[in-house]
């Protein structure tokens, strides 16, 4: 048995005692996350603007915080916790991107000034705090497209792990993902 299939067989029987709600295995999970949440973290962070207040350390660290106080923490596997782990990344930076605004209330007008090709740079709060407003809206009515561009924008997900993480084929991911892509597109520019 390979050196990887071990660490992944021993990650999931961390985040099965987890389910079963030992507490002590997500301290016992740590080790093998840490780096890739990281990964996340600085990626994220890319697309925010330059000087953000928040670091990388910090973003996971109050990921980190905010996963093992959740009162839900059924997690099927390590996919699956990696994707909630992206969407609170993501709740944090859109948490302080409002907050940032409201500081500067008068100076933060939204420009509108979106390009319809690729989604924005995060680089400016208020754009932040568009696209998830946009992403907000669009996962009332269409719940599968919103989790693609949660996994593919925020996650940093591949076409082919947000297939296998949702069941369903690499095509549908690459159209879904043009579709909303084009959708939150029009909603910003509104």
């Amino acid at each position: 048995m390979s050196n990887s299939s071990n660490r992944r067989e021993q990650i999931d029987r961390y985040l099965e005692a987890i389910r079963g709600g030992n507490s002590e295995a997500f301290d016992a999970l740590t080790p093998f996350i840490y780096n890739e949440l990281r990964r996340q973290a600085s990626q994220m962070l890319r697309r925010e603007r330059q000087g953000h207040t928040l670091q990388t350390t910090a973003l996971v660290h109050e990921a980190y915080i905010n996963l093992v106080g959740s009162p839900s923490k059924d997690w099927e596997n390590l996919e699956h916790f990696f994707n909630v782990a992206a969407k609170v990344m993501r709740h944090i930076l859109v948490n302080h991107a409002r907050r940032k605004c409201c500081l500067k209330r008068n100076g933060g007008q939204i420009q509108k000034d979106i390009e319809l090709d690729e989604l924005p740079d995060t680089n400016k709060p208020e754009v932040l705090v568009l696209l998830d407003d946009a992403l907000n809206r669009l996962r009332t009515i269409n719940k599968r497209q919103a989790e693609i561009v949660d996994n593919r924008f925020f996650a940093g997900l591949t076409n082919q792990e947000i297939a296998k993480l949702m069941g369903i084929s690499d095509t549908t991911v690459k159209r879904e993902w043009r579709q909303a892509k084009a959708w939150l597109l029009r909603e910003m520019k509104r």
